[in-house]
């Protein structure tokens, strides 16, 4: 029988005159994984800073195993400044020692890309004062991951962390025997570790079984049983079990929920997005030219991020963008915004960006713009417009979208300077439509909102009529706004990607084993030794190289698209399945020459 690690009984937790938790009482047993849930401020960091006893309550106690091995991440580490990445994380083990333990291996080059830490100035020797936030952050998990515990306790670990390493840090959290609760946003990560969730609100805390896909069914589940009114029924849950239940892909390995059911609760639920009507919509808002991309060339000072790249955003496309960090995507971004404000005038490094006439671009940056601290909420959204279409005839004023976007009325009177980060956040948001762009780049979009406000801007953008590029390491976030998914490998190339960040993770991988399978090469010549004729030729066979594989892109992209015309037709299916197997194994081959020439080059 499972030992209870941690027991909550009855307590309570009052911040002014707000009260956050409200006579609770949990427990969290061995091999228990919990993910946390709910809106900004009713109180999940205060219930996990309980657990981890960091914080005391009003009333009511909490009480540990004894010897219980607890490890904590919090929003702010507690690192020593002066201290090296190697004393912070590895302490004062030899190398060899360190170097032979494999789960140190694993962490490092999960959480780094690499043992030697790349991207560091002095790699383990880096001292940690003058690091990033992010970096900083990094350390902190890798510290807490590589010694043994019991419990582990998490608050938003996937912050600043890219798809790759949220990718493995779900695996490594699966993997381990500790129990684990943790705080976080993504929804495609609590799928992939969580095995039960608690949903924080209004003071008291609902327990589901499974994890995120199963707690939104649970939820829109009881709701049917409690013979809610159709207008309630017809909610945001229902839509997003809706997508969950038929998006393409998978949203958990193993479904607890019964099928049956989900699919009668969502069987008058239409799909999220009427893309054939918003693309008319689109067009006839944007006309046929949205943004061309011709021969382009992006540097980011004396670094060349991306070449000869010849693309097009057509209106009504829903773009998502991923990438290794510091391939290019926020510049790629901002060259086309600059294209955009100047009218075509300022232009890229090398190439052309032409822009539509009638492109009204949004840009939401990462950095939150400031605003003037003593506007209300409403004040600001009412400065930019009284009123909002947001397209088939649906029209917000500015009280209704702040309502949307979890500005309450009485909200709406806050003073910006009081607002949290993930408030203003959303206020930025907000503000950016209502100026109706009918393009719009979003660059991290999802930093600091919770999921409830996170599927509320999801239902507002399922009816917003333009074109729409997404940067975002929130897979489930991409996977939900977007149709379709580019990526930027790090080899100076744009290429749309057929399967979606499964194919890009494929790819990353494929990449790494062929370059670690090629290094300890000891009779290529050193890149001193190289001929400039050498060099030529490389980079002519590189260049013919990823003109093929832009090729098989479409072709793989026009083969999905008979197979799901010809879906019924088994032997056509089959044929044109035959062919895409060809293509995969014929782009297979020429990553990996692509890899070798790459040294030369």
């Amino acid at each position: 029988m499972a030992v209870n690690l941690v027991n909550v009984e009855n307590v309570h937790k009052v911040y002014g005159t707000r009260t956050l938790l409200d006579g609770i009482s949990l427990g969290v047993s061995e091999g228990d994984r919990i993910g946390v849930v709910g809106r900004n401020g009713d109180g999940k960091t205060t219930l996990i800073r309980m657990l981890a006893q960091l914080e005391e309550p009003d009333t009511g106690r909490v009480t540990h195993v004894g010897g219980l091995r607890l490890g904590v991440l919090t929003q702010h580490d507690s690192l020593d400044p002066e201290a090296t990445v190697r004393h912070e994380v590895i302490g004062d083990l030899a190398d060899h020692e360190w170097a032979g333990d494999a789960k140190i291996r694993d962490v490092l080059t999960g959480l780094f890309g690499g043992l030697d830490l790349p991207g560091f100035p002095k790699g383990l020797d880096t001292v940690i004062g003058p690091l990033s936030g992010g970096e900083r952050r990094r350390i902190a998990l890798a510290k807490l991951l590589i010694a043994e515990q019991d419990l582990i306790v998490l608050d938003e670990p996937t912050n600043h962390l890219d798809v790759e390493g949220i990718a493995w840090l779900a695996a490594h959290l699966a993997a381990r025997r500790s129990a684990l609760v943790c705080v976080t946003h993504d929804r495609w990560f609590l799928d992939q570790v969580c095995t039960r969730m608690w949903d924080v609100q209004r003071g008291d805390v609902h327990e589901y079984e499974g994890g995120y896909s199963d707690y939104v069914f649970a939820r829109a589940e009881r709701e049917r049983i409690a013979q809610t009114e159709e207008v309630k029924r017809q909610n945001l849950v229902r839509k997003e079990l809706a997508w969950l239940r038929r998006g393409a892909p998978a949203r958990t390995s193993k479904p607890r929920f019964r099928v049956e059911a989900a699919n009668e609760l969502i069987a008058d639920v239409p799909p999220p997005r009427d893309s054939s009507e918003l693309m008319k919509f689109a067009s006839s808002r944007l006309g046929k030219t949205v943004f061309d991309l011709e021969d382009v060339t992006v540097q980011a000072g004396p670094k060349t991020l991306l070449e000869h790249v010849t693309w097009q955003l057509g209106p009504g496309d829903r773009i998502g963008l991923v990438g290794v960090n510091g391939a290019g995507k926020t510049s790629l971004l901002r060259a086309m915004a600059a294209a955009a404000r100047s009218e075509g005038e300022e232009q890229p490094a090398a190439g052309r960006i032409k822009v539509g006439r009638t492109v009204k671009l949004a840009y939401l940056s990462q950095e939150v713009a400031e605003l003037d601290p003593n506007w209300r909420v409403l004040e600001a959204v009412q400065k930019v417009r009284e009123r909002v279409d947001l397209g088939k005839g649906r029209e917000m004023t500015a009280g209704q979208l702040c309502e949307t976007f979890g500005f309450t009325k009485e909200k709406q009177w806050t003073p910006v300077g009081d607002l949290s980060g993930g408030e203003r956040r959303r206020l930025q948001l907000l503000r950016l439509l209502m100026d109706e762009p009918n393009v719009l780049f979003l660059d991290e979009p999802t930093n600091d909102l919770d999921i409830e406000t996170l599927t509320q801007l999801e239902d507002v953008l399922d009816g917003w009529p333009g074109s729409m590029i997404v940067i975002s390491h929130d897979r489930f976030f991409v996977e939900r706004t977007t149709d379709r998914v580019f990526a930027l490998l790090g080899d100076s190339t744009l290429r749309m990607l057929p399967r979606g960040i499964d194919e890009y993770l494929e790819r990353r991988r494929r990449m790494e084993e062929a370059a670690a399978a090629s290094a300890p090469a000891p009779a290529a010549k050193p890149a001193a030794e190289k001929s400039a004729a050498d060099q030529r030729a490389a980079k002519k066979e590189l260049q013919r190289i990823e003109r093929r594989l832009d090729k098989i892109s479409e072709q793989e992209g026009k083969l999905h698209a008979q197979i799901a015309d010809n879906a019924t037709d088994f032997a056509k299916v089959a044929e044109l399945d035959a062919k895409l197997r060809e293509l995969a194994g014929e782009r297979d081959e020429l990553e990996m020459q692509w890899l070798e020439l790459a040294e030369d080059a």
